[in-house]
């Protein structure tokens, strides 16, 4: 039985996002999905996806909120949003802080995801945060939501809000085997840091995206130069 109660997914077009919004899904009746622009390289791109994906978990247009966090392309510092450096090639699995970080940002986007959780009187929010791809990310670790899930509760007037984090654990390639057992809709997902028409291929999500198919012995269904 599923849940009536309302959902927010934070969407960014990802797959990790999009296994989010199918577990969701499976858990409650309505949901509503928002998605954060913030100046990154392939915004346009994964704008496009959130649409779809949207579109796929039928989403009304009432519960599809973007919103513009222009303010971290002006600070930049991260190759997902500052021109001046370069996104990084893939060089293996490593805990050092890449260039794609961008400065506390997560704290940016769940900032927001509960400010519209209060409006909506939406008790859960699912973000696709992953540790064991990202070990670099200092806001995609377990301690990080455990600190903001501390923070809504003294925080908030609806105090009952939490953040989920299913993926937190999962590698990439059980995020695809569970993408594939939800009947989620990769093709529909973008991953890559650099260019908006075909992926890369070089960048860290890319690699570790191609690389998590190739276990998996299946086809990526995006295209790549």
């Amino acid at each position: 039985m599923k849940d009536n109660s309302l959902a927010i997914v934070l969407v960014s077009g990802g797959m990790d996002s999009l296994v989010c919004a199918a577990h969701a899904n499976e858990n409650h009746s309505r949901l509503a999905f928002l998605h954060i622009q913030y100046g990154q390289n392939t915004a346009s791109k994964e704008y496009e996806c959130f649409s779809k994906i949207a579109d796929y978990y039928h989403v009304p247009n009432d519960l599809r909120l973007v919103v513009n966090l222009e303010t971290l392309q002006k600070i930049g510092g991260s190759s997902l949003t500052d021109k001046s450096i370069q996104v990084s090639k893939f060089e293996g699995d490593s805990d050092i802080i890449p260039s794609s970080y961008v400065p506390f940002r997560n704290a940016h986007i769940l900032s927001t995801a509960v400010s519209w959780a209060e409006v909506l009187h939406a008790t859960k929010i699912y973000i696709g945060a992953n540790e064991e791809d990202s070990p670099g990310y200092p806001d995609c670790r377990p301690a990080y939501y455990e600190a903001f899930n501390t923070l809504i509760k003294v925080g908030t007037k609806n105090q009952d809000i939490e953040i989920h984090t299913p993926v937190i654990s999962l590698n990439k390639t059980e995020i695809i085997e569970w993408a594939n057992k939800l009947k989620a809709p990769l093709q529909l997902t973008w991953s890559c840091y650099a260019q908006n028409d075909k992926a890369c291929g070089v960048c860290d999500s890319c690699a570790l995206r191609l690389r998590a198919f190739k276990k998996l012995g299946q086809q990526d269904p995006i295209e790549y130069n």
